[in-house]
């Protein structure tokens, strides 16, 4: 059992940045992969970006690259996402996820464990 609690988000400014973590607590050795995804109303969740625990390997979505930056730290079972130049397109609730097994990343359904959402508002 994991449990995934999130905090950040709020209202910022087109230009503007936040940063957004998530603590994993329970049994946060069965975690291979924590990953960032988002969801803007009416629209489906898609994949924002992901850190592999055993190596640090990372990965984004393609448009996102140079902009948004993912991280960790192991001490406190926390991952971060780090989020620059924001534009009113990034506007959604953001989530966290962790994957048990070592599965393709960019794949909702892949991830076991889910954070409660947090909303992100970029204004213009």
């Amino acid at each position: 059992q994991v449990r995934l609690v999130q905090s950040g988000g709020g209202l910022v400014q087109a230009g503007g940045s936040l940063r957004l973590s998530c603590a994993a607590s329970g049994h946060t050795p069965s975690i291979d992969t924590m990953g960032w995804f988002r969801q803007a109303p009416g629209k489906e969740r898609e994949f924002v970006s992901a850190i592999r625990w055993s190596d640090s390997t990372t990965d984004y979505a393609e448009s996102l690259k140079g902009r948004f930056v993912i991280s960790r730290d192991n001490a406190k079972n926390t991952v971060y996402l780090q989020m620059n130049s924001l534009k009113p397109e990034d506007t959604a609730v953001y989530y966290c996820a962790a994957m048990t097994s070592p599965l393709i990343v960019e794949v909702t359904t892949n991830y076991y464990y889910w954070g409660q959402g947090t909303q992100v508002t970029v204004s213009s």
